[in-house]
């Protein structure tokens, strides 16, 4: 097992990589082991609950990022980027299939804003995601990390097209320490079966080392194909510790962590590099929604759970040496919707044609290229399941009627609704019509019957202690 490497050695191990050069040239560099024009390897590094001032490439002062900056050093920078909702769910729901959750059924759990243990409610099993396009395109797949969209058996990865999968199903939090809900104890699935439990701090603080090794196995196992990899951390989702090594030098727990998930990302694109893959795979790295306790969103208004622009705007770095051109950034309009489209087109297939599809193919600005224009005439924003706003060009329209020029205004800080009427009336439209579509051309959400509990709660026997939580009352 890899130890993370110190602030001040990662610092000088970041410095170095950028002086070698933007495209792979490191001291780390190897012979591509499949040709560069094969199909591309996609990885998706996906943190929880991170906001968009919290890492160098986008202003952190108080997070020392060294890879992340390395890696906006030597890649692509996008400054507008969006998830489709503020918190797990529904984003990770949007992320898979290119849609809005309203489209699929999953802006909500069944009885809160995110699933729970046992949850009858999940993505449904003929939703088709981005890791079953692959897969069709002769990818292999794996997901590595926090899933939460459904944890009954249909929901699963390995049953939504992912060969492999290590991590926990919904969020680290749902466990028994939860005071208002009681939960079970909290899983750790390898495929669909549970291999072992979260349970304590020590535990937690060793989630974002174990899902990077087995990322960074993953990699080195299925270099000679093309492959997915999706790799959710729990980090920097509360209950916070980091690993001894982080916690001994920051400051604070979110520091540590955030600090760990570069030294993951670090990890990650190491392997690539040392595997000779470098000019052939594309990563990605971005939060499922904006930043909760503890954490910054920089210049933005607002946090997780809210439509204003930092609950939804993530920081996110594109990398591909050789393909995308260091050191660039795009203030363009793509979102998480974008991501199954672009891939697909990138492997050389498509989505399903038989249903909508909300996503773009934004091919041009994921890959930096010069004068890329958004395709985007709009995008909708949610808050509390509900669609809260819509952006159409640098204008941002709130459903309580406040009006916001992000190009000039981007913390939202000035309703210009009074002095522009014209556009107001012409965003409002817009919710009209998304409401039209949706009514018309909403999918069904996944339902399991008589679901369960993947583990027992503590202190309770027989089949009682698999009830799901949200079936059972509040603590007080």
């Amino acid at each position: 097992m890899t130890v993370p490497t110190p602030n001040k050695w990662r610092f000088c191990l970041a410095l170095s990589y950028a002086l070698w050069g933007f495209a792979g040239d490191s001291p780390l560099a190897a012979k591509p082991s499949r040709p560069a024009n094969d199909k591309p390897n996609f990885i998706i590094i996906f943190i929880d609950d991170m906001g968009y001032g919290d890492i160098g490439p986008f202003g952190s002062t108080r997070n020392s990022t060294p890879h992340l900056d390395m890696m906006a050093l030597q890649g692509h920078r996008l400054t507008s980027f969006y998830v489709a909702s503020p918190v797990c769910t529904p984003s990770r729901a949007a992320l898979m299939t290119g849609c809005y959750p309203q489209r699929i059924g999953l802006q909500s759990g069944s009885g809160h804003i995110v699933l729970f243990p046992g949850d009858h409610h999940g993505l449904h099993p003929n939703e088709v995601t981005v890791a079953e396009t692959l897969s069709k395109a002769g990818y292999t797949t794996a997901c590595f990390g926090k899933w939460h969209l459904g944890d009954q058996p249909p929901f699963l990865p390995t049953a939504q097209g992912f060969d492999e999968y290590f991590g926990i199903p919904y969020s680290n939090d749902m466990w028994p320490q939860l005071r208002r809900f009681q939960c079970p104890q909290l899983p750790l699935l390898q495929n669909n079966k549970v291999v072992d439990i979260v349970r304590d701090m020590k535990d937690q603080a060793m989630l974002c080392r174990r899902f990077t090794e087995a990322a960074t196995t993953f990699i080195k196992e299925h270099k000679e194909q093309p492959f997915f990899l999706y790799l959710p951390h729990t980090f920097v989702h509360s209950p916070r510790l980091a690993s001894s090594a982080f916690m001994a030098e920051a400051k604070t727990v979110e520091e540590a962590q955030i600090e760990e998930v570069d030294w993951s990302v670090g990890r990650i694109l190491d392997t690539v590099r040392e595997e000779g893959l470098a000019e052939n795979t594309l990563v990605l790295f971005t939060s499922d929604n904006g930043p909760a306790g503890g954490l910054s969103a920089g210049p933005l208004r607002g946090r997780k759970g809210s439509a204003y622009e930092g609950g939804h705007r993530e920081p996110t770095i594109v990398w591909w040496p050789g393909t995308i051109p260091p050191a660039s950034t795009s203030d363009e309009i793509i979102t998480a919707l974008d991501i199954h489209p672009t891939f697909a087109a990138l492997a050389g297939t498509a989505p399903p044609i038989d249903r909508i599809i909300d996503g773009h193919i934004n091919t041009d600005i994921i890959l930096g290229h010069a004068n890329a224009r958004t395709p985007y005439k709009c995008f909708f924003y949610q808050q509390g399941g509900k669609v809260a706003a819509v952006r159409a060009e640098d204008w941002k329209l709130f459903k309580n009627g406040e009006l916001y020029n992000l190009r000039r205004d981007l913390g939202e800080t000035n309703n210009v609704a009074e002095e522009n009427a014209d556009i107001v009336k012409r965003l409002e439209q817009l919710f009209i019509d998304f409401a039209k579509d949706i009514q018309i051309n909403s999918r069904p959400v996944g339902i399991f019957e008589n679901s369960r509990t993947l583990t027992p709660r503590p202190g309770i026997d027989g089949k009682d202690a698999f009830i799901p939580t949200l079936k059972l009352p509040l603590r007080n």
